[in-house]
Formats: C-alpha cells, sequence, structure tokens
C-alpha cells in the first residue's frame, strides 16, 4: 500500500470517529435528556440496561458499557479490528456522555413529544455510527453473528429481541410507557434506515479484479459471505479480469471496504440494493475458492 493511500485511510478512519462522536452526542441527549425522563428505554442491551438501573440503580453509563463488552470481546474475531475499535468507541463515548448529561434538567416533559423528537434524535445518531462501521448497541453485533448462520435478516434480529425488552418493560414501568417505548423504537428505526441508507436491506457487491483470490478468501473469512466468480474482459486495458459478486448487509459494507483497502488498491466495486433474496447463500470454504479462481486462469 502506498504511503498517499495510507494517508488517506488515516482520514476516512479519523472522519469516521468524528462522525460516531457526533452520533453518541445525539443518541446520550436523546435517551438521558428526553426518553428517560418520560420513563421510556431504548431497545437492545441499552433497554436491559435501563432497566437494570431502574430496579437497582447505579450509574447508567458505566452499566452500558458493562452489559455491552462482552459482545465487543465476542464480535473482535469475527468482524475485524477495525469494526471493534469504532464501537468500542462509540460505546466508550456514549456510557461517558450520559453521564455528562445526567447533569442537566430534561428538555421535554411532554409523552408524546418526547416519543416523536426522541426517536427522531436517537434514530439519526445511532444512523451517523451504523454508517460509519460502529454501533452503540451490542445486541447489532449478535445480530450480524446470527444473520451469517441462519435465514434470518439482522432486522429481524434485533426486532425479536426488543419484542422481549419491551415486554420485560412493562413490568417496570407500565404497560402505558412500554407502548410509547415501542412507539418511539419504531419511529427511531425509520430515521436509521434513512440516515444509514438501508439498516436491513441486503446490499449485492460487484467486485472487478485482476486477480480475486485473496478477496474471495478475505471475505469468506471476515464475513462468511459465499462469492460467485465470473470472467470478464477489459475495454481499454484488453486484460482478463475477475469479477466477484456477494450479497452482505448494510452492516458489512463498511468491512468490505476495509478488506478491498488491504487487499486490492486497483480492484473496481459497485455496491447496490437487493429487494429481495430467493434461496440460500451458500457458504464454501477458503480453499474451495482459492482453487475455483486457479482452475478458472
Amino acid at each position: 500500500m502506498t504511503k498517499s493511500s495510507s494517508k488517506i485511510l488515516d482520514w476516512d478512519f479519523c472522519f469516521s470517529l468524528i462522525m460516531i462522536t457526533l452520533g453518541a452526542v445525539m443518541a446520550a441527549i436523546a435517551l438521558k435528556l428526553i426518553l428517560i425522563p418520560n420513563s421510556m428505554i431504548d431497545g437492545g442491551m441499552n433497554g436491559v440496561s435501563i432497566i437494570l438501573n431502574t430496579l437497582f440503580g447505579g450509574s447508567l453509563g458505566l452499566i452500558i458499557f458493562i452489559v455491552n463488552l462482552p459482545f465487543l470481546i465476542l464480535g473482535y474475531k469475527q468482524l475485524g479490528k477495525k469494526f471493534v475499535l469504532k464501537a468500542f468507541y462509540g460505546m466508550a463515548l456514549f456510557s461517558i456522555l450520559l453521564e455528562v448529561f445526567g447533569r442537566y434538567t430534561p428538555l421535554i416533559d411532554d409523552t408524546l413529544l418526547a416519543t416523536v423528537y426522541g426517536g427522531i434524535l436517537l434514530g439519526v445518531g445511532c444512523g451517523l455510527i451504523i454508517k460509519e462501521g460502529g454501533c452503540l448497541d451490542g445486541t447489532e453485533i449478535i445480530a450480524i453473528l446470527v444473520n451469517r448462520k441462519k435465514s434470518l435478516s439482522v432486522g429481524q434480529v434485533v426486532f425479536c429481541f426488543n419484542i422481549v425488552i419491551y415486554g420485560a418493560a412493562i413490568f417496570v414501568f407500565g404497560a402505558e410507557r412500554a407502548l410509547y417505548s415501542l412507539l418511539t423504537y419504531f419511529i427511531s428505526y425509520k430515521v436509521i434506515d434513512m440516515v444509514s441508507d438501508g439498516l436491513n436491506s441486503a446490499k449485492a457487491a460487484f467486485i472487478i479484479t485482476d486477480d480475486g483470490k485473496e478477496i474471495a478468501s478475505e471475505i469468506l473469512k471476515r464475513l462468511g459471505r459465499s462469492v460467485t466468480v465470473l470472467s470478464g474482459e477489459g475495454i481499454i486495458s484488453h486484460g482478463d479480469k475477475r469479477v466477484l459478486y456477494t450479497v452482505i448487509t448494510r452492516f458489512e459494507v463498511p468491512i468490505l471496504k476495509d478488506i478491498l483497502n488491504y487487499t486490492d488498491d486497483s480492484s473496481f466495486v459497485t455496491v447496490f440494493d437487493v429487494s429481495e433474496i430467493i434461496g440460500n447463500h451458500i457458504k464454501k470454504t477458503p480453499n474451495y475458492v482459492g482453487d475455483m479462481l486457479e482452475d478458472r486462469r
């Protein structure tokens, strides 16, 4: 990798941290100054943390960080160092900001307004973080890992988990507040979808390269996705090309970019939305992919 490309990567990473910082600030304001004062909770492990804090007291920021920490450790080997680093930074900053904003007066004391504006602000904050390849909740990490082994999408896993959380919230905050919390979740979910350009939507990637063996192996190793290899020819270069086709989730796009940056700077990739997937996405071993690419030469 050239020095110029390293500088670009460093700037991209710094920009991601800036956007994650902004997203964490917005999410912390939404949670600590709008939703929690009105007895409403977030979904996922953050929702579990709020319930634990309500029942037993203590520092909410510390509880959130401790509860999410095992998921970061679990995702380290599977999702890559850069993803976990961004997630760790976002979660740590989010936990600190919750303590800082806890010293200020709540912004809204109207339940309906808190539901709407809290959901919007939380959705924008989480959307910015997801767009930059991070996350604020360990549930998303589990959802990605489950998605690799099962037919359930990331969104379906998160949704099922949140239904259980909001069901438990009925016994802590009452049915009315739990329903308001669920409404907040749907609002924030839609906003996240808009900000991050598709929270659950599958993404199809076409990667055009001279030799796709290393790229295909890394995709299989780090993302657990099968790769279809096509033969192509460059009109300008008049050389043989390898066209790799794979389907990933929105969460995995930053990881795919990281794979391409460190394996082949000359590759050309297009990523677009997939409205529906029919059939199984068959997974093979990295050795199989390498042998297949060798056979096509």
